[in-house]
C-alpha cells in the first residue's frame, strides 16, 4: 500500500541573516514526500512543474523512492517560484515575490493506480483542488490535510466543505484562531473538530505542537535547536513525518497518533538545520529514531515520592 501526496513543487530563493540560496528545491509536496519517504515506500506524488525544473531534483526524489508518474511537466512552461526573506526572529519573514507560473493552472489528475491509495496527504493548495483529489480516490481510508491563512480568508466555504471529508487537519496557532474565530486554542480546537476532522494538530513553531482528538489533548515539545538555518518547509516536513509514520505502522490509535506527532516534530527539526531540503536528503531511519528518543526524554520525568 502506498501513500499519495498532492501539493506544490517549486524553486525557492530564500535569505536569512545567515545565508542565501537561489532556485532551491521547494514546495509542499516536495517536503512532505521527502520527509515521508523515510517511513513509507513508495510515495506517490502528484504535482506540476515547468520544463525548467532541474533534472537533479527529479533524480533526488526518485532516489528517495518517490514515484513521479503523477508529476506533470509542462513543456515550455516555468515552475512555481517563491522568494522570502527571514528576519533575526525567524518566525517573521517577508515574501519578496510569488510567481505561480504553471502552478496557476494545476489540475490534479490522479493516475489510475494511485487512486486506491489508502493514505492521502494534501499539501497546502486551494481547497477546491484538494476536494478534486478526494473525488478521484476510490479506497482512501485516512486523509491528512494542510491549509493556511490565505485559503481561510478567501475560500472558507470551500475549506469547510473539505473538512467534512478529511480525518486530520494540520494548521498553526494563528490559523486555528482565524478559522474558529476564537482566541483560545482549546476552544478553537473544539470548534474546528466540529467542522469535520476528528483529529486536529495545531503547530506552535518553536513551542511545539498540540494534538486534539475526541478524548485526548497531547502537547509535544519543541526540539531545542542551537541554530535554525531555514524554517521553510518545516510544517510540510512535520506533515510528511506524521503521515509517513502512520502509514508505516497502519495504526491510527490515540497512542500511536502521539508517536506520529513526535516523529513529525523530529522531521521538522531536521528540516530547519539546513537550507531548502538539504536537512532531509541524507538521513537514516536510525538517526530519526535517535531524535525521536531525544524528544521523548525532553518531557519524561518521575514523580518524587
Amino acid at each position: 500500500m502506498s501513500l499519495l501526496v498532492v501539493g506544490s513543487l517549486g524553486l525557492d530563493t530564500v535569505s536569512t541573516p545567515f545565508d542565501k540560496v537561489e532556485d532551491a528545491l521547494g514546495g509542499s509536496a516536495t517536503y512532505i514526500s521527502l520527509s515521508a519517504s523515510y517511513f513509507s515506500a513508495p510515495i506517490n506524488l502528484v504535482g506540476i512543474v515547468g520544463s525548467d525544473f532541474p533534472n537533479k531534483y527529479i533524480n533526488l526524489m526518485e532516489a528517495h523512492n518517490i514515484n513521479l508518474e503523477g508529476l506533470q511537466i509542462i513543456e515550455g512552461g516555468k515552475t512555481f517560484r517563491w522568494s522570502g526573506k527571514y528576519h533575526y526572529d525567524l518566525n517573521v519573514r517577508d515574501t519578496l515575490f510569488t510567481e505561480l507560473n504553471v502552478f496557476e493552472n494545476f489540475n490534479p489528475v490522479i493516475p489510475e493506480r494511485f487512486r486506491k491509495s489508502k493514505f492521502v496527504c494534501l499539501g497546502n493548495i486551494d481547497p477546491v483542488l484538494q476536494m478534486k483529489v478526494l473525488d478521484q480516490m476510490t479506497d482512501s481510508h485516512f486523509t491528512v490535510c494542510d491549509t493556511m491563512n490565505y485559503w481561510i480568508e478567501r475560500k472558507k466555504d470551500d475549506l469547510i466543505k473539505l473538512l467534512k471529508k478529511v480525518n486530520v487537519l494540520i494548521i498553526n496557532d494563528s490559523e486555528a484562531r482565524l478559522l474558529a474565530q476564537e482566541p483560545n486554542l482549546v476552544k478553537s480546537a473544539k470548534a474546528i473538530r466540529n467542522m469535520g476532522p476528528e483529529i486536529l494538530i495545531i503547530k506552535k513553531g518553536e513551542h511545539g505542537a498540540l494534538l486534539f482528538t475526541h478524548d485526548i489533548v497531547f502537547s509535544a515539545p519543541a526540539y531545542p535547536m542551537e541554530m535554525i538555518y531555514d524554517p521553510t518547509g518545516a510544517g510540510d516536513s512535520f506533515a510528511g513525518g506524521f503521515t509517513g509514520y502512520l502509514h508505516r505502522t497502519q495504526d491510527v490509535s490515540a497512542e500511536n497518533l502521539k508517536c506520529a506527532v513526535i516523529y513529525g516534530s523530529a522531521m521538522a527539526s531536521f528540516c530547519v538545520e539546513k537550507f531548502s531540503t538539504k536537512g532531509l536528503e541524507n538521513l537514516s531511519y536510525l538517526r530519526i529514531q535517535d531524535r525521536f528518543r531525544e524528544f521523548m526524554n525532553l518531557s519524561r520525568f518521575n514523580e518524587k515520592e
